[in-house]
């Protein structure tokens, strides 16, 4: 069985669109929904991006039961993690039982906003393994005190907690990063059906829940989807290095600029097919995941969600999102 869930993308949907398409996907029997987190959208034609935090204290309130949470935030550079660790204790106080953190090493685009330098990437994960200890630390509810190779609390006490810690999830793209989320995480993110990954993850003793990320376009047929593509996902087939790399919405749009619509590859479910969507979700399913977070790419959002409800939730043999909390509660999720 599968959780499966909605993607909330920042980058394009101002703030109360976000929260009523939360409300939308509750209503249309989405388990869990689970929230980007920039300063930048990727293109300018994307055209937003609110602040994630207060989005999401709305949705915590505008929903009921489905779980919410984060894909992903980078607690690095652009947020110190003590404020990473106050934020989303509060937001787990505000939805209880619901909250999940998604934890990731960052893009380029949004952490040098400050000036701050962009790591390579052995730095970053060396960043991200820290940044989760110091909100670890936090989540004790005690006054702290840290002093790490990056990060330094002094005498730090986050007051508002929640019963019991939110699970955090950490991204990963390859065995190192696998590894990662099996040393400091309590679950797992990644954005391909890959079977490999799982098993570094595992091999290196990683629990919990294991989330999939797959992007679709419905429309009223594939060469409409194509075009939605082209205007609010360009990007899509640059690869994984330079999407991390690229410094801001100009650079992704000049390296996009040459992209042709038949560049965009047949392994994205595009047009109105259910078959298609379905297979790939099963896809993840197949290869270990629990849990499938859907991303609908432009503005027909209510297409989308009737177009689930109506053809493809019913066929799926789903489940709840399963969200234990704590690290001891994760190991048996």
């Amino acid at each position: 069985m599968v959780s499966v869930g909605y993607a909330l993308l920042t980058e394009e949907h101002p703030a109360n669109d976000l929260v009523r398409n939360a409300v939308k996907a509750e209503e249309a029997g989405f388990a869990f929904a689970a929230i980007s987190d920039h300063f930048h959208p990727w293109l300018d034609s994307q055209g937003e991006s609110p602040f994630a935090w207060t989005v999401l204290g709305a949705i915590a309130h505008a929903t009921e039961s489905m779980a919410i949470g984060t894909a992903v935030t980078c607690p690095t550079t652009r947020f110190h993690p003590g404020i990473i660790a106050q934020a989303a204790a509060t937001v787990a106080t505000m939805a209880p039982g619901r909250f999940f953190l998604g934890v990731g090493t960052g893009e380029n685009l949004n952490e040098h906003i400050f000036g701050d330098p962009w790591p390579a990437p052995p730095i970053r994960r060396r960043m991200l393994t820290e940044a989760i200890e110091v909100i670890r630390v936090l989540w004790t509810g005690e006054e702290k005190n840290f002093e790490g190779e990056f990060y330094t609390v002094d005498r730090a006490r986050i007051y508002s907690m929640p019963d019991v810690p939110p699970p955090i999830i950490v991204a990963a793209g390859g065995k190192l990063s696998a590894r990662l989320a099996a040393e400091s995480g309590d679950g797992i993110i990644a954005t391909a059906p890959d079977a490999d990954l799982l098993e570094t993850w595992r091999g290196e003793g990683g629990t919990g829940p294991r989330f999939g990320m797959i992007h679709i376009v419905y429309a009223s047929d594939e060469r409409s989807a194509r075009e939605t593509l082209a205007k609010h996902w360009s990007h899509a087939p640059l690869p994984s290095p330079m999407n991390a790399d690229l410094k801001g919405p100009r650079e992704f749009m000049a390296a996009s600029k040459f992209i042709r619509l038949e560049d965009y590859g047949d392994e994205m479910p595009l047009g109105p097919d259910a078959g298609r969507v379905i297979s790939g979700i099963r896809e993840f399913e197949e290869a270990g995941y629990d849990h499938v977070l859907v991303h609908q790419i432009g503005p027909d959002q209510d297409g989308f969600f009737r177009f689930f409800q109506e053809e493809v939730l019913p066929e799926l043999d789903t489940q709840p999102a399963r969200l234990a909390q704590g690290e001891a509660a994760m190991a048996s999720a």
